[in-house]
């Protein structure tokens, strides 16, 4: 066998079959496109169902994928083995070549038995085949054809080898190939291991013959209601971690550098010995395979969340935090290993590292959120299992899961997980009913995440206002004071309607009688915090205001159960807010000093003031220059490091107008307006209307970057910039950045533009060198060429490695010069990359030969495409190895087309 990386392995499949002239088609998206009967994409075949429907077509009949798969539910869900077993995972890569009405059986068999033994190098005497019993074809090309030893080829019953979409529809009899594990128990014990389905086989692969449509139900699968399909398909599918283990000879798909590298970045933090870590093996075995599955789903747009897809995502991560404190993790941990998971993927899948540090973040935040009631819900837990214990019960009761699940935020599978490791069962009925129930009382028929419409909105704020919980202003709207309010929760909306209550992980709209949170407006985003009671606690992740008086916290519970009338402690997050309020007040400062600076056409025109940036749009007519921008910038710090006190007063529009404050271009205002004004000693810097968050004193900003300059549209720029801990951790960042440049350089920070600019001119000149010498070097190739006759056509055919397509091109030219008639064909193998040439002399484009439909042919030949014009064409490929057939094969093309 060939001991391959995982590269190499997922790389020598596709490569294998691009040479068999299929289709490389990227994997799809976790989540199935247009299909609302699937929770994830769980097969190759998924992205291609269409197809094999005949509702969609493609340019191409063959194709071949690397597919990224989810099965955590229904009969393929492997979420209860992920551990305890070597080979299962919830996230795994599929390997799949598909046929579209091309070829069938015989293909799809001979394909599968030359990769394995020819490419992956299994030993024939240790692979076994099942086909389906009445599979007589499939049968034959293995025994007769394929020369396989019939002891080796079992058949078997539809519940292994027979494949339906659905009780009616396309359907077809399936082969596998299976991997022997004990050899050693002898040929004459083959059919019988398969036909039992004992330990001695690994399935390594499956192929699906879409032979037939099934117009009726056919349970007993008698066939008689099987027509043949006018243009029978190909599905196979072979799980990437499986055929890995197998090639390199380990027993564990964890024992491949999938997972080692995960592993080993567990085992850093842990400070295990691998004795240690081979005593927690189930413990690191979810902790890889699940923190994989979270970083797939997070990259495709799976959040976690309390239902549908989102809620796995949340189980993944949760399970494996869960596992963590099983190996005394106590704090965050899982984004460090996810960075060893983007490290091992990130090479085929690049969306990975494009989305690092989302991905990481979310996981945080979620492991964050989990590790607040962790410790408590698995303590009820416990207590609860000891008094089984002392009762001599086994089974948890259902209402009881639910509730660790409701108020705990404790997954079912969580609980499962503990409860089966005390050695006790769940009442998984009685659980499903009490869930049921919940459903049904919270509305659970409402469309997922659909949101209260306005008209409810209005009927609880006149019901709010109707029994006096609010007067006549509404919910009192209290941003500028203290951080923190108590109150009382008057409303709880949840899924889009009002509710009594709600449990943990529900999504929530809150309704109290004050609220210190901003809601977004003049730029300024929302503040987010918390909203905590007796028992219960809700993360807010957005304030608006729907209607006039009316507030909202939008958020989600992370634990307990809070209800409608209970008491409720309201507090913003006041970090956030405080970088926020930097740069709302460093855009004053900016709007200022390009007013100053340019003149006092500059009018804003949009702005966002967000914790971590501020966006500044204003009128104006052309790019600012550096010197403009380093100019805004220092004034801008010199306001701050004077430390201007910055006022806010309410006072009528009309008097505000008088004074010359500032308004937003477009923006409406009432007869009474929030004043912003930084003066000091007399000196007015700015004044402006705004109704958001400032600091009160300019040197509270801290220090104030611009990091880009550009056009919205004509006549409108942009300015985007940083202040306070944004600003550090950029000059931070840059610094390091520089210092690493200037280091790998061997010169001081200083220096490092000098060292490179003259770096830059030795390139120059070694590329020019270059580019002579590889020029000489096609001129002496050149002229030893002679031409060969090729059917009477003088014909020069030539392989010159290194050369660019410009040096091909040249070439061609000296051929036109030196030869009144013939044709010239040229490849060269540049980076690993095959590139093709032909010129025809005018004269015999009239003859037959065309360039360009000959360099459509020789380019197919490595796996590329190219065209051109009659007298010249070129083109490139992906296969290199396929270069030499190329140029052989130009010779029976020019014989086939000239029609001399």
């Amino acid at each position: 066998m060939k001991s391959m990386t995982s590269t190499e392995a997922r790389q020598a499949f596709l490569d294998f079959f691009v040479e068999h002239h299929h289709n490389e088609v990227a994997s799809s998206s976790l989540v199935p496109a247009n299909d609302p009967t699937l929770l994830f994409t769980n097969a190759g075949m998924v992205q291609f169902k269409d197809v094999f429907l005949g509702l969609d077509k493609r340019d191409y009949k063959r194709a071949t994928t690397s597919q990224k798969c989810m099965r955590v539910s229904g009969k393929h869900s492997d979420l209860e083995n992920v551990g305890p077993s070597p080979r299962h995972h919830t996230f795994f890569e599929m390997l799949g070549n598909f046929s579209f009405g091309d070829y069938f059986k015989r293909d799809a068999i001979k394909f599968a038995y030359i990769l394995l033994t020819e490419v992956y190098g299994l030993p024939k005497e240790r692979l076994a085949f099942t086909v389906y019993r009445n599979d007589d074809e499939a049968y034959n090309i293995w025994v007769n054809e394929m020369g396989v030893d019939p002891k080796r080829v079992a058949r078997l019953g539809p519940k292994t080898n027979f494949w339906q979409m659905a009780e009616t529809g396309p359907c077809g009899p399936t082969s596998e190939l299976h991997w022997d594990k004990y050899p050693e128990r002898g040929e004459d014990n083959i059919i019988p291991s398969l036909e039992e389905e004992d330990d001695r086989f690994l399935e390594l692969w499956n192929l699906v013959f879409m032979q037939f449509n099934r117009t009726q139900d056919d349970p007993d699968h008698t066939g008689k209601f099987d027509v043949p399909l006018p243009a029978p398909g190909v599905d196979t599918g072979m799980g990437l971690e499986r055929i890995l283990s197998v090639v390199n000879g380990v027993t564990s798909n964890y024992e491949t550098d999938l997972f080692l590298p995960i592993f080993a970045a567990t085992q850093q933090l842990t400070g295990h010995t691998d004795a240690e870590r081979d005593a927690n093996i189930v413990p690191y075995r979810v902790i890889a395979d699940h923190v994989r599955a979270a970083v797939f789903l997070i990259a495709d747009g799976v959040l976690p969340g309390a239902k549908g897809r989102d809620s796995v995502c949340r189980l993944v991560i949760r399970r494996a935090a869960r596992f963590g404190s099983k190996l005394g993790f106590t704090e965050p941990f899982l984004a460090k290993v996810a960075d060893a998971v983007i490290t091992v993927m990130g090479g085929h899948y690049t969306d990975l590292v494009e989305r690092a540090n989302a991905i990481k973040k979310t996981i945080t935040q979620e492991e964050i959120r989990f590790r607040r009631t962790l410790d408590r819900g698995l303590g009820e837990l416990n207590a609860e299992l000891d008094i089984l214990a002392k009762e001599n019960r086994t089974e948890l009761p259902g209402r009881v899961a639910f509730y660790l699940k409701a108020t705990m935020g404790l997954p079912i599978q969580v609980i499962k997980d503990v409860v089966e490791e005390r050695g006790f069962t769940v009442d998984m009925d009685g659980f499903n009913e009490e869930d049921a129930r919940h459903t049904e009382i919270s509305g659970g028929g409402q469309a997922m995440g659909e949101m209260t419409t306005a008209d409810q909105y209005n009927a609880v704020l006149s019901q709010l206002k109707t029994s006096k919980l609010l007067g006549e202003n509404g919910v009192v709207y209290a941003p500028y004071g203290p951080p923190t309010a108590n109150d009382r929760i008057l409303a709880l909306f949840r899924d889009g309607q009002r509710a009594e209550s709600a449990i943990t992980g529900d999504k929530v709209e809150v309704v109290l009688g004050q609220t210190p949170f901003y809601v977004e407006a003049g730029g300024q985003v929302s503040d987010t915090g918390t909203i905590s009671g007796d028992g219960w606690l809700i993360e807010v992740e957005d304030t608006r205001r729907p209607v006039g008086g009316l507030i909202v916290h939008v958020g989600e519970v992370v634990e307990g159960t809070p209800k409608e009338g209970d008491d409720a402690h309201a507090e913003v997050d006041t970090m956030r807010r405080g970088d926020i309020t930097r740069n709302h007040t460093g855009t004053h400062l900016l709007h200022a000093a390009l007013r100053q600076r340019l003149g006092t056409h500059v009018q804003q025109r949009g702005s966002l003031v967000a914790p971590d940036r501020l966006r500044f749009d204003f009128a104006h007519d052309q790019k600012l220059s550096d010197e403009e921008l380093q100019a805004i910038e220092t004034q801008v710090n010199e306001i701050i490091l004077k430390n201007y006190p910055v006022a806010a007063e309410e006072k009528s529009q009309a008097q505000a107008r008088q004074e010359g404050a500032m308004a937003l271009f477009g923006e409406k205002y009432g007869d009474r307006v929030r004043t912003i004004t930084i003066t000091k000693n007399g000196e007015r810097y700015s004044y402006e209307l705004c109704g958001g968050v400032h600091v009160p004193e300019t040197a509270e900003i801290g220090s104030f970057v611009i990091v880009s300059e550009g056009s919205v549209s004509a006549g409108i720029r942009r300015v985007e910039a940083l202040t306070g801990r944004g600003a550090v951790e950029y000059v931070q960042n840059q610094l390091n950045t520089l210092a690493e440049v200037a280091n790998r350089l061997g010169a001081t920070p200083d220096q490092a533009a000098h060292r490179v600019e003259i770096l830059q001119d030795e390139l120059n000149a070694a590329k020019k060198q270059i580019a002579q010498l590889q020029r000489e070097i096609a001129k002496s190739h050149f002229d030893q060429m002679q031409p060969e006759d090729i059917s009477g056509v003088p014909t020069m055919i030539a392989r010159m490695d290194g050369m660019t397509m410009d040096n091909l091109r040249e070439v061609s030219d000296w051929f036109r010069n030196k030869v009144n008639s013939g044709v010239l064909v040229l490849g060269s193998a540049t980076e690993n990359r095959p590139q093709l040439l032909v010129t025809v002399t005018d004269d015999l484009t009239k003859k037959g030969l065309h360039a360009g439909n000959l360099i459509k042919e020789l380019a197919a030949v490595v796996g590329g495409g190219g065209g051109g014009r009659p007298n010249m064409a070129q083109a490139g490929g992906k296969d290199v190895s396929k270069l030499a057939d190329a140029l052989a094969q130009a010779r029976d093309l020019i014989a086939k087309y000239y029609k001399g």
